[in-house]
């Protein structure tokens, strides 16, 4: 059987990338490590790993919980996991404008902004 950590590993693969995931790993020092291994059980060996929520929209939860928290740096991130996880442009958008409602226009705004800039430097890495 595999660890919540093993599985957390694979979900979080998945989702964002080898690529993302090895330049995380190689950055992890003797201090941070127990901070990244909390995430991968947690947020991907727990809540990103279990099948009630579909990625896709997990995806678009995410997005727009960090438009509405302000966590704005973590956004092109998960933008470009869209591409993993099958959320359009139109799923991001729709988010975003859920969190203009509920959240703020300023905060929906600014979310929007970085997700067009994110796609369009995905766009030229195709």
């Amino acid at each position: 059987m595999k660890s919540r950590f093993e599985i957390g590993m694979e979900t979080r693969r998945n989702v964002l990338g080898d690529a993302y995931v090895n330049q995380a790993k190689a950055q992890t020092s003797d201090f941070d490590h127990p901070f990244q291994e909390l995430i991968t059980e947690g947020a991907w060996g727990t809540v990103w790993s279990n099948d009630i929520i579909p990625q896709r929209e997990r995806s678009i939860l995410t997005l727009a919980i960090l438009a509405a928290t302000g966590n704005f740096e973590e956004i092109p991130l998960h933008i470009r996991a869209t591409a993993n996880t099958g959320a359009t442009k139109s799923d991001v958008m729709q988010a975003f404008m859920h969190v203009a409602i509920y959240a703020g226009v300023p905060k929906a705004n600014h979310a929007i902004k970085i997700a067009r800039e994110t796609y369009a430097e995905m766009k030229e890495t195709e």
